[in-house]
């Protein structure tokens, strides 16, 4: 029995005979279910309409995607203690498969949030690695494995300076992935959609549902702002390939949270 795949949101669920009846991800206010209606595929009917392509951002750091459902692109991120892929996106051809074991494989898999969970189960099958979620997101896990690890409270330090931080926001369990010896030792964050790059990639913004235009609170980003205090780090890496802020990103992550708050409370002068 096939695992079927929303075409909406790229959500995998459990093996079955006939498609679901709805997609809950998709259901809920943070996506949605397009005009179109509900519809399914499978990872071997992806394979033969999508394909991933690659980006070489940097020495270490590679983007892999095939532009499905949400659109987002996973990142390999490569230290000398492991590979990690960092976010996940559904396509997972041979080609993907045979360029990253190349590269040495994956030691873990860790997501942002439930829009990007994906085929995640198929990818530590393939690459025998775990996968890192925090559990505050546990019920948006529509397709269960024993790859999956479930990790509570603020940060998990993985190796080689590379840390799982939990901002919050857009999902209650919603994290960023810092590496202190990324951009040279300038430091990375990886950041998924929690912190969302702009199209002028000069600021960030925060939301908690894009499709459908609702913001989050004040307080909610100011405890985004927060969780990123502590940790040093030059640019971000937002969730498409050429979404990316190159220098000074804790600087804009910070004017952006003062920007997004004053907006909201209504303080800003124009």
């Amino acid at each position: 029995m096939p695992f079927y795949i929303c075409t909406a949101c790229g959500t995998q669920y459990p093996e079955s005979a006939q498609s679901p009846a709805e997609c809950p991800i998709c259901e809920e206010e943070r996506q949605y279910v397009p005009p179109r209606g509900q519809t399914w595929t499978t990872l071997e009917s992806l394979s033969q309409s999508h394909m991933n392509s690659f980006h070489e951002y940097d020495t270490g750091l590679i983007g892999i995607g095939a532009g499905f459902a949400i659109g987002q692109r996973a990142l390999l991120v490569r230290t000398e203690g492991g590979n990690i892929l960092w976010d996940c996106v559904a396509a997972l051809d041979a080609a993907t498969v045979s360029m990253i074991k190349g590269l040495g494989g994956l030691k873990a898999i860790a997501i942002s949030h439930p829009h990007f969970y994906t085929t995640m189960n198929e990818w530590a099958q393939a690459f025998d690695c775990p996968i890192h979620l925090n559990a505050a997101d546990r019920d948006w896990i529509m397709r269960k494995g024993p790859a999956v690890k479930l990790w509570e409270g603020d940060t998990l330090p993985l190796w080689n300076g590379v840390t799982l931080v939990r901002c919050g926001g857009h999902f209650p369990g919603g994290t960023v992935m810092h590496w202190a010896g990324g951009a040279d030792g300038r430091g990375i964050v990886c950041a998924g959609d929690i912190l969302t790059v702009a199209t002028d990639r000069k600021w960030l913004s925060f939301m908690r549902s894009y499709p459908n235009f609702i913001p989050l609170s004040a307080r909610e980003v100011e405890h985004i702002g927060k969780s990123l205090a502590q940790f040093r780090f030059d640019m971000i890496y937002g969730h498409y390939f050429d979404r990316v802020i190159a220098r000074d990103a804790k600087q804009v992550l910070e004017r952006s949270v003062a920007r997004y708050i004053a907006a909201i409370n209504g303080t800003r002068g124009y």
